[in-house]
């Protein structure tokens, strides 16, 4: 079926998540009966895990203690790698893996939610020719990954060198003394990763599945999990004829016989004008690494992203890790190496970091790993079948969730003898999605159509029919009302933080946070059917 043919399908009513929704299809799924699968965790990964059953024609429950996006898939940098620096560590596979996947969502399953990001390299003092020359191949090399992977040049356009007018016309707030030229590359970047996990869990809810937010695992078994609903306490049993644990970084509390090593990510969040119009985003060398960088990720939203680290964490894993010091340290240090005036750290309006889920393949007995980094420990990602037949699927990264929902499926219909027929998901585009054309004719500001697709004209329509709901939630910021009531009535949203911290990102500023939470509750009320 073409993008054109399904896009109004996977549009349909039946996509819409809300509060009553939520409550009828847990009250279902803990009535008795057994489904086919049961996904437990509604990142990217388990939200496809949930998908590519429900497309396969499964009987397929998901749950999240928290909402959709909540841990690692709300945190990453929003990039969709073609697998440059898998490449460059000889991971061929995973690197062609990742462009692969990168193609499939640019062109098929997610091309209102992910396009071509350029980036420049200046090449200043601290450049050396030699460094720079390893990096140019290496931008070459990244494009045979997109040739191999058959993503066209129209999708993602081939690197080239820049003259150092053109590099600080792409970058003018790069110094410009000692600037020898840039190096222009280009990657995929998604709109709002939270976005796509959302899109994701809608399609599958639009295949069938129920997708439930706020009702926790207390324990799974290879016949289902003890289940307590965090809205209110009750506890019951959800059964199911095979279990997928796609928990991320808290996949171990859940199965045993593995360990995950998380690594942290963070990012620091600057207003926009700070760094001045940004027509491309940068890559800016780490002093002393010769495949590391920190990012300057422009948003388009009166923000603009800086990251990311890659520094292992002990000990308990927290529901929303903390930012340390070093971290904002660090990277105010590498992007003050390149500016003409450096940030400093009362200009940081926010910080956020998410956990990677890094597969632990040390052998107990074994040499210490203690020592080794988290940046040097694989992307790969692994399927683990239980001795009782749960599956758990772990390490990985945004980019390849399709392929890692796609194998823990089939995992699962092997451990369990389900019935089931080959996964159709690298053609079935997600809510929202369809071809370039028909996007841009949409009737509909193109930053609506970014971040809904074909439904950006239905979220216009209620600012178009209520004045009230065309204003900003924020003064300056562009995310308006009318958006906040879509996301309640339509994309699962419960509770203020669900509207502010993932359905948009308004709270990644905290004093933009605080400002928005009476606007984000008169939305939430608005939506239910006593305030329609």
């Amino acid at each position: 079926m073409s993008i054109r043919d399904h896009a109004d399908r996977t549009a349909a009513p039946d996509s819409s998540l809300d509060a009553a929704r939520r409550t009828r299809e847990l009250a279902t799924a803990a009535g008795g009966g057994t489904a086919d699968l049961l996904v437990v965790g509604l990142g990217a990964t388990g939200a496809g895990v949930a998908l590519d059953a429900a497309a396969r024609g499964l009987d397929v429950v998901a749950v999240d203690a928290h909402d959709l996006a909540f841990g690692t898939s709300r945190w990453s940098s929003k990039l969709i790698h073609g697998g440059l620096r898998y490449l460059a560590a000889g991971q061929f596979d995973v690197a062609h893996e990742s462009a692969v996947e990168r193609g499939v969502l640019m062109t098929r399953t997610a091309p209102h939610l992910v396009a071509a990001q350029p980036f420049v390299l200046p090449l200043t003092p601290l450049v050396s020719r030699a460094q720079a020359s390893l990096a140019w191949a290496g931008f070459r090399a990244g494009d045979m990954l997109r040739m191999a992977a058959r993503t066209p040049r129209q999708v993602l356009p081939v690197p080239r060198r820049l003259t150092a007018a053109e590099a600080r016309h792409l970058a003018p707030s790069v110094r410009a003394a000692g600037l020898r030229g840039g190096l222009l590359s280009w990657d995929g970047r998604v709109t709002d990763d939270a976005r796509l996990v959302t899109a994701l869990a809608r399609t599958a809810a639009a295949h069938g599945a129920r997708i439930l937010t706020r009702v926790r695992a207390l324990g799974l078994g290879p016949d289902g999990a003890r289940f307590r609903d965090e809205l209110t306490g009750e506890e019951g049993e959800i059964r199911a004829r095979a279990v997928v644990n796609a928990t991320g970084v808290w996949a171990g509390g859940l199965v045993d016989g593995f360990r995950v090593r998380p690594s942290r990510g963070t990012h620091l969040v600057l207003r926009s004008e700070r760094l001045g119009a940004l027509p491309a985003g940068l890559h800016i060398p780490v002093p002393g690494e010769t495949n590391r960088f920190v990012l300057v990720l422009p948003q388009g939203d009166g923000r603009t992203y800086v990251g990311l680290t890659d520094e292992p964490v002990e000990g308990e894993i927290p529901d929303v890790p903390e930012v340390p010091e070093t971290d904002i340290g660090f990277l105010l240090d590498v992007l003050g190496s390149v500016l003409d005036a450096p940030v400093r750290r009362d200009e940081v309006d926010g910080a956020f970091a998410g956990l990677r889920p890094l597969l632990d393949t040390s052998v107990p007995g074994g040499p210490d790993t203690t020592a080794v980094r988290t940046s040097d420990i694989s992307r790969r990602h692994a399927v683990l079948t239980s001795a009782d037949g749960v599956v758990t699927v772990v390490g990985g990264k945004l980019t390849t969730y399709r392929r890692m929902a796609q194998d823990a499926v089939d995992a699962a219909v092997v451990a369990r003898g389900l019935p089931s027929a080959p996964s159709p998901t690298a053609g079935l585009p997600l809510v929202g999605a369809a071809a370039p054309e028909r996007l841009r004719d949409l009737p509909a500001p193109a930053r609506l159509v970014r971040r809904y697709g074909t439904e950006a004209p239905a979220v216009l329509a209620l600012a178009e029919r209520d004045p009230v709901l065309a204003e900003p939630v924020l003064p300056g910021h562009p995310v308006t009302r009318a958006e906040l009531l879509w996301a309640a009535r339509h994309e699962g949203a419960l509770d203020p933080s669900d509207l502010l911290d993932r359905r948009t990102r308004i709270g990644l500023v905290p004093e933009d946070r605080a400002e928005a939470l009476a606007v984000a509750a008169e939305m939430l009320a608005r939506a239910t059917p006593s305030g329609v």
